[in-house]
């Protein structure tokens, strides 16, 4: 009887910390897919496909597809027409899931951001993004 509650017990302190991993791969992989499907709208002039990435939040804040364009094609060139992209750590901030990226635009230069991500109706969004001053992460 006790092998078997031990042996109940290990499988169970053994599972525990493998599906928690599963599950951040999981969102990992979902939140990689997210802004790589925006980039790929932006390198495409599809800002729509890229808007319809970003969270509720942000869609109210830019009031439509227009707002959104002018705000990232004038404060974030090096994102509207992205160059390669480096996916770098996840990690968790004020409860929300945050992503750095290192960007290369289109003249060579690094460029390090923070995405902080949200889920709407199952699926990741993009709710906000944070040049990373003074590091190239390079």
């Amino acid at each position: 009887m006790r092998c078997t509650v031990l042996a109940f017990g290990l499988a169970l302190f053994c599972w525990a910390p493998a599906a928690a991993q599963e599950t951040t791969v999981t969102a990992d992989a979902g939140i990689r897919a997210v802004i790589e499907a925006q980039m790929q709208a932006f390198r495409a002039g599809d800002t729509g496909a890229a808007f319809s990435h970003a969270s509720p939040m942000i869609q109210r804040m830019f009031g439509g597809v227009d707002g959104f364009e002018r705000m990232v094609s004038g404060q974030y060139p090096m994102i509207w027409q992205p160059g390669d992209v480096r996916f770098l750590g996840l990690r968790q901030e004020r409860g929300l899931p945050m992503q750095r990226i290192l960007l290369k635009d289109s003249g060579g230069a690094l460029h390090l951001f923070d995405y902080e991500m949200t889920e709407s109706g199952g699926v990741w969004r993009i709710n906000g993004v944070f040049p990373v001053e003074g590091e190239t992460g390079a």
